[in-house]
């Protein structure tokens, strides 16, 4: 079993590449906090093998597509989940990985409070009807409030999640691995009860809505199945976690089944979604491309900063993943 690797020998890392749209502005934010570091910027898709071979640190959301990571001896994830790095063969056992330290767990929890109310006031078919100048008094809408909420991933994100929900009188069931809850930066557990993964199917069929908050591990991986959306009756699938959390192909059969009743996707099998997808077209899913938790320039460079001040000391830093977890 993999665990989290010890904190890298001396010396520390000190030249560190920024893999990101906004290099540039990360990059000066990062020498105004730590002048004595070397900084080379560029985006995701510009990363080379000689910018590898440079850097001892590597700053980005998704391992770039080089044959390997050079010289680099840590990595700083910047995004919430490090299934990215996860992969066979993408970090040498010897690279310290690191997480950023932002809670995501506020934009996130507005990203599927909106999509719920969405489409619980049936926003989609009222724009439909004011463009077509129609006055449809058959789009009442229905009340979220008091509706049961079941949410996967019960970390950060989830229980601010469920807090958002538990807002507006639902109870909110949390689903995790140990069955447990584990939020964090000081957020108190809101959920009604709690329950692991394996018995997922068992109560799912009360949530009017489901959300997904889960990192991507192998235990999660298809976690949300065809035969755990059978058990469904006619909830609102929200996934802002990771698309592979779900059986992509099986969503709209279960929409067309009446398991869901209308779908919200932020993240997907592959992104961006290709072009020939059904779930494009589909009136009853509504999509975005991955925005529902973005990374700020500010927290991310206070990350790096606190991360690598531990380093120095020689520390383990509170921001190292568990590779044999996944987060």
């Amino acid at each position: 079993m993999r665990v989290p690797s010890p904190p890298l020998p001396p010396p520390p890392p000190r030249r560190l590449l920024v893999a990101h749209d906004a290099h540039a502005d990360w990059c000066a934010r990062l020498a105004a906090r730590r002048p004595d570091l070397a900084l080379r910027g560029a985006r995701p898709g510009d990363v080379t093998p000689a910018l590898l071979e440079w850097a001892e640190g590597y700053v980005g959301f998704r391992r770039p597509a080089t044959p390997t990571m050079g010289a680099v001896r840590w990595v700083h994830c910047t995004g919430a989940g490090v299934d990215g790095w996860m992969a066979p063969g993408a970090l040498p056992d010897g690279v310290l990985l690191t997480r950023t330290t932002e809670s995501f767990g506020p934009p996130i929890a507005e990203w599927a409070l909106s999509r719920a109310l969405a489409f619980a006031q049936r926003w989609r078919e009222l724009e439909a009807a004011q463009r077509a100048r129609r006055w449809v008094r058959e789009c009442e809408p229905t009340l979220l409030a008091g509706a049961p909420v079941l949410v996967v991933g019960t970390g950060d994100v989830g229980t601010h999640v469920a807090r958002a929900f538990a807002a507006l009188g639902c109870p909110v069931t949390g689903v995790s691995r140990s069955g447990e809850a584990r939020p964090a930066h000081g957020t108190p557990s809101v959920f009604t009860q709690l329950a692991p993964y394996t018995a997922l199917g068992d109560v799912v069929g009360d949530a009017r809505v489901l959300v997904l908050a889960a990192p991507l591990t192998p235990a999660t991986r298809g976690l949300v199945a065809g035969d755990v959306l059978a058990r469904c009756r006619g909830a609102l699938l929200l996934n802002a976690g990771r698309g592979a959390l779900v059986d992509e192909a099986a969503i709209v059969p279960a929409l067309d089944a009446g398991w869901l009743a209308g779908c919200a996707l932020d993240v997907f099998e592959t992104e961006p979604l290709p072009e020939g997808s059904p779930l494009w077209g589909d009136a009853r899913v509504m999509v975005s491309p991955h925005v529902s938790g973005p990374s700020t320039a500010d927290a991310t460079i206070e990350g790096v900063v606190e991360t690598l001040a531990a380093i120095e000391r020689r520390e383990v830093p509170r921001t190292i993943v568990d590779r044999a977890r996944g987060y």
